[in-house]
């Protein structure tokens, strides 16, 4: 979809310095959990592009992404004011590394890895599949929808940054499985020496890495 005016429906704390901005679905947009978005914010006069990745299990009538809130950046504290019926500018989606239906997924997820995370897990056990999710942060958020998951049969590991993540990428993996791994590129190249280490082929693993 080409840039289109997108209206903010409500926005939600989900943790530490983190929020879930949920938009109203503009007419003819459609996406697959863990693609992603271009938000265009004007700060200060001046147009700012990000980039952010869709973390509902659909677009049905609404939307959402998830935001790690930097009190430094110049952007998402911008963000953090959104309230409902505030507009914005929306091109996308974009990315290939999105659920697809796959019956078995394992999502690794570092920091705010987890938005797309959750969002695959719950569309996979929404459609009947299975689902688990390694997920590795020093302040976790999202914490509500992980009982969720939980709570519905969806396996799920939650690390600390001095933890690797071997151990749970073994118990977790089985065959049959699609690996989605979303995260920054030091979590990217965890998840690609886990994967190795229990056999796994990384290449085969849907990746978006956030820079």
């Amino acid at each position: 979809m080409d840039q289109t005016a997108v209206t903010v429906a409500a926005v939600h704390n989900v943790g530490p310095d983190a929020i879930a901005v949920e938009f109203e679905t503009p007419d003819g947009f459609d996406a697959r959990p863990g693609q992603f978005v271009k938000l265009v914010v004007t700060v200060d006069g001046e147009e700012e592009p990000r980039f952010y990745t869709i973390s509902s299990p659909d677009v049905a009538e609404t939307f959402e992404i998830t935001i790690g809130i930097d009190p430094e950046g110049a952007v998402t504290p911008r963000l953090r004011t959104l309230a409902a019926g505030d507009e914005l500018t929306l091109s996308g989606p974009y990315g290939d590394a999105y659920y697809e239906g796959e019956q078995r997924v394992l999502v690794l997820a570092g920091g705010p890895g987890i938005g797309p995370a959750v969002g695959i897990a719950e569309r996979a056990v929404e459609d009947g599949g299975a689902a688990a999710l390694v997920y590795r942060d020093d302040e976790p958020i999202h914490e509500d929808r992980l009982a969720d998951l939980g709570a519905r049969g969806v396996d799920i590991e939650i690390l600390t940054p001095a933890e690797t993540l071997d151990d749970a990428v073994a118990d977790a993996l089985s065959a049959e499985t699609q690996v989605f791994v979303y995260g920054f590129a030091e979590f990217l190249d965890d998840a690609t020496s886990a994967l190795e280490a229990v056999g796994a082929d990384p290449e085969a693993a849907k990746v978006e890495n956030f820079g």
